[in-house]
């Protein structure tokens, strides 16, 4: 039995970079595999905590200012429970949503973070080199993590 993996790639991408983890979601879910499941959404929110119970592994990708060439790389962490639950947006930590989800639900999967470099939040649909570096790397990752 394969495990059940949801991707939940949140931001938004009418500001350019921002829509790194939306462009990642679509990207995924062209893959048409069974055993997983992508979301695009524009900031998290508790209703996706039914979707992440019913999940094996959650992996979260979003877009991350990153100013200075020296810390632009990926970043992947694997996440915990956190027992502060506070506003849930899309500044808020997916350890709050997945610690809303065990509180609710019982279940708390494994959770990976996916921080994709990001360098412009303008107004545009464009991403910049870095970030579309970071995407395909992104793409990478989640590739690894679902054919260990």
């Amino acid at each position: 039995m394969s495990k059940k993996f949801l991707v939940i790639g949140y931001g938004n991408n009418l500001r350019s970079d921002d829509g790194a983890g939306k462009k990642v979601v679509e990207i995924v879910s062209q893959w048409n595999l069974d055993h997983v499941k992508s979301i695009a959404v524009h900031q998290l929110t508790p209703e996706l905590s039914d979707a992440i119970s019913q999940a094996d592994i959650v992996i979260f990708i979003d877009a991350v200012l990153t100013p200075s060439p020296q810390f632009q790389k990926l970043q992947l962490h694997q996440l915990e429970a956190t027992a502060k639950i506070t506003n849930l947006g899309h500044h808020s930590d997916p350890s709050q949503l997945l610690s809303f989800t065990q509180a609710i639900y019982g279940k708390f999967p494994t959770a990976y973070w996916i921080l994709i470099p990001a360098i412009n939040f303008e107004f545009g649909e464009n991403f910049s080199p870095v970030t579309h570096k970071g995407i395909t790397l992104a793409i990478a990752k989640i590739r690894e993590l679902i054919f260990f």
